[in-house]
């Protein structure tokens, strides 16, 4: 029931915060610290609560070779999901040609923004550099950053001496069992405060940029939520069906996770919660602490293909019409450079920088971008999350670790709640009620 509140909540304050920033522009953008406090507040959860569920799930439950085995497994399945969003991409923006016609020019502010992202951007990032960036030099640096990969590497490794030690290891991993089951309970406090947040977001976005941002980036907008819906549809349904496991199940599960990835763009609002809902749903908890951080560095779905997308957008505007040839280049390079950096702030927009840069094609298309990176933001951050969710399923089922059983009672509790709200709203008589709930 205190899901059911807190997504309603989260709900109207999507709403609210829509209306407040069309009516009150003004005083809309003075609420952003709103937004910035809840998304400190998970920032601080993630780095502690990743390091102690990957150690107990590894030490309590694997070693050195299955982990190995799930790691190759989950990277084959990272690469060939994202080469797949690359190609939904390319393909709906040759189909819809967001960037034919399109009569917006940019403002300075936004060029000189841009600028100042190409100066930093990965313009020749190889995959020798990518690998190194994986090992940190200081994992308490890489907490501070929120440096997710290089926190998944020190804690395999804090995880496999573990096990190499023994018992002599147990007070440490109790202690540390002890700090994942305190960092979940901290995460059910923090998302108390995710409407607040939300609203703030929501509302210092369209006092900032009005309401009427929308209608005149329909078509991009349109050809990217279009082409997430088809990535969708083409490949995470298909992914669960191939497993056997019920898609629209896992979407009711993750629903509160993913309105929290839509409603704040942040993936790591959404990560804590989308955790504990995973080992909820069957998927043991060695395979979540590996697979969904791994994924928001290597498994980017929604921003892989929104990288594609753009970039052909980015051509369009300025009428270069890019051969079969170049588009597949594109993608190769893209394929490298959308790796590794998932840390780093407005990520896609810093990639696609250096991309275009590669390809000598002019950065006015991410000027442009740059007035509606919220929105397009909010419907990649999400796909991102049910990817990375839908990652932890394929994951355990490959492994023959997924269990059915939590998946069924977690399936037959939703029931029982809607059932009771039915019940509480009048939709049902009492004698159905009893009859069903018997």
């Amino acid at each position: 029931m205190k899901s059911s509140k807190l997504t309603l909540a989260i709900f109207i304050s999507l709403i609210l915060g829509v209306f407040l920033g069309w009516v009150a522009p003004e005083f809309s953008q003075k609420l952003q610290p709103l937004a910035t406090i809840f998304l400190n507040m998970v920032k601080m959860i993630i780095a502690p609560l990743l390091f102690a569920t990957l150690v107990v799930g590894i030490a309590g439950h694997g070693d050195a070779k299955s982990i190995g085995k799930i790691g190759v497994k989950t990277l084959i399945y990272f690469e060939v999901v994202t080469t797949i969003a690359l190609a939904i991409g390319l393909v709906v923006a040759n189909i819809c040609q967001p960037g034919a016609g399109f009569g917006v020019t940019a403002s300075t502010e936004a060029l000189d923004t841009v600028n100042q992202m190409s100066a930093s951007a990965p313009v020749h990032h190889s995959f020798s550099q990518m690998i190194i960036d994986m090992f940190p030099t200081s994992v308490i640096q890489s907490m501070a950053e929120g440096n997710l990969l290089q926190i998944v590497v020190f804690s395999v490794f804090f995880a496999l001496s573990i096990c190499a030690i023994g018992m002599k290891a147990k007070p440490v991993l109790d202690v540390l069992s002890s700090l994942s089951e305190i960092m979940f309970k901290f995460t059910e406090y923090v998302m108390f405060f995710a409407p607040i947040g939300i609203l703030g977001a929501i509302a210092s976005t369209v006092g900032a940029n009005g309401i009427g941002i929308l209608k005149n980036y329909a078509k991009i907008i349109f050809s990217l939520y279009s082409a997430l819906i088809l990535f969708i549809c083409l490949v995470l349904f298909i992914a669960c069906k191939i497993v056997k496991i019920s898609f629209k199940a896992l979407l009711k599960a993750i629903k509160e996770p993913a309105l929290l990835a839509f409603t704040t763009a942040s993936s790591e609002a959404a990560l804590p919660k989308a955790m504990k809902i995973m080992e909820d749903f069957g998927v043991p908890r060695n395979i979540v602490g590996f697979v969904m951080p791994t994924g928001y560095t290597f498994n980017l779905d929604g921003s892989t293909l929104y990288l594609a997308l753009a970039a052909l957008f980015s051509a369009q505007i300025v009428g270069i019409n890019l051969s079969l040839s170049q588009q597949l280049m594109i993608m190769f390079a893209l394929m490298i450079t959308s790796k590794g950096v998932a840390a780093v702030p407005r990520v896609s927009l810093i990639v696609l920088a250096g991309t275009l840069s590669s390809f000598n094609i002019p950065l006015i298309g991410i000027a442009i971008l740059l007035g509606i990176d919220q929105i397009l933001d909010m419907g990649r951050t999400t796909v991102n999350l049910i990817g990375n969710c839908v990652a932890t399923v394929v994951i355990s089922r490959w492994e023959n670790e997924f269990n059915y059983a939590k998946m069924n009672e977690f399936v037959n509790e939703y029931k029982k709640k809607k059932l009771l709200k039915h019940h509480k709203t009048h939709k049902i008589s009492e004698e159905e009620y009893n009859i069903i709930e018997g």
